[in-house]
């Protein structure tokens, strides 16, 4: 089931839809693009940006300022465990005027404020404060 529900949503946000927004905090001057999916508990900071086909599930939190290209995928688990009943949600925090390249694959980690990951990158690992990131797997500046 699509649409917008049960969100908290800031002020002067814009969404361009059809997206799939629900149960989750939505910061003040945020644009959401189409074909958004952000789920359960995902906060996102003041003036961000989350570029169309973008999906961010529960465990995510972004920063204010950041910018999230066109079709960036962020994972909540590592599927490290040989059945799907022992799966396990994971965390992950986007820092501050971060920039995320379009196609990026985010796996649960830590990016610091003031990150460029380049376009297309597959993230696999924490990314400290001021760097620039980019590859598969991605490798830091």
């Amino acid at each position: 089931m699509g649409g917008i529900r049960k969100i908290s949503l800031g002020s002067e946000v814009s969404i361009v839809e059809p997206v799939n927004l629900y149960e989750c905090e939505i910061g003040d001057n945020v644009k959401i693009g189409p074909f958004v999916e952000i789920q359960k508990g995902v906060k996102i900071g003041d003036r961000s940006i989350i570029s169309s086909h973008s999906f961010i599930p529960t465990g995510v939190e972004i920063g204010e300022d950041t910018f999230i290209g066109h079709g960036v995928m962020f994972t909540n688990d590592v599927f490290d465990s040989d059945s799907i009943e022992s799966w396990k949600m994971r965390e992950t925090k986007v820092g501050s005027r971060v920039r995320i390249g379009s196609n990026s694959v985010i796996l649960p980690v830590n990016i610091g404020d003031n990150v460029v990951i380049g376009a297309g990158s597959v993230v696999t690992k924490d990314i400290p404060d001021n760097s620039i990131a980019y590859g598969n797997p991605v490798k830091i500046k």
